[in-house]
């Protein structure tokens, strides 16, 4: 199975500003923001592009309806993303956020390493070449979303739900799944020995099966 695509970002040269710059609709490229500690962000309907937001910290940030291209948000604390609608293409993203809400966004070549999640809403989403390596998340949500050469690697996914999901090349073999509401939503994915055997109680039952010893 073709591994995602994710981006090797090689950002050139960048230019520094401050919190002040990161407004709804901004236009902002190959900049730097560092250190920024906020209590709401609001970069709604904005334009990143080559650019790297780090060490960033806010209780809220706003990115609904943003286009990130090229972007590396390194080592954020985020008490809640909210970014619905968003386009995110090359993004890499670091650190923890408590509730991530992106419905309906499109991400293409995105990579989540090493990212503390809690609750990640992804419904109706379009996710393509995306990888989560070596993270935790308390709840994934993939219900109604589309997604193609999807890989987690040394990922815990408290609880996954797939229900109405589309998945095409999406491997799971390299994540810890505690629980999944729709096996049948996993139809497309790729999972390991161990995972079948965690399933099968679920299949049974969507089979009406009855298992006894």
């Amino acid at each position: 199975m073709k591994a995602p695509a994710v981006p090797d970002l090689a950002l050139g040269v960048l230019t520094e500003v401050d919190a002040s710059a990161l407004r709804p609709g901004a236009d902002l490229e190959a900049v730097v923001c560092a250190g920024a500690r906020l209590d709401r962000l609001d970069l709604g309907d904005a334009l990143l592009t080559a650019s790297r937001l780090s060490r960033l910290t806010a209780d809220e940030a706003l990115l609904s309806g943003a286009r990130l291209t090229e972007v590396d948000l390194d080592q954020v604390g985020l008490t809640v993303l909210r970014a619905a609608g968003g386009r995110w293409r090359e993004v890499r993203l670091g650190g923890r956020v408590g509730v991530l809400e992106a419905p309906g966004a499109q991400w293409w070549s995105v990579d989540l390493t090493g990212c503390r999640l809690g609750y990640v809403d992804l419904r109706d989403a379009e996710l393509v070449d995306v990888a989560l390596t070596d993270c935790v998340v308390d709840e994934l949500v993939l219900s109604g979303a589309t997604a193609r050469s999807v890989a987690l690697t040394g990922t815990r996914v408290d609880t996954l739900r797939v229900g109405g999901s589309r998945l095409t090349d999406v491997d799971l073999r390299g994540a810890v799944l505690a629980s999944v509401d729709d096996v049948a939503g996993l139809r497309g994915a790729t999972v390991g020995p161990d995972q079948l055997a965690m399933l099968a109680p679920l299949m049974a039952q969507g089979l009406g099966l009855r298992v006894e010893p």
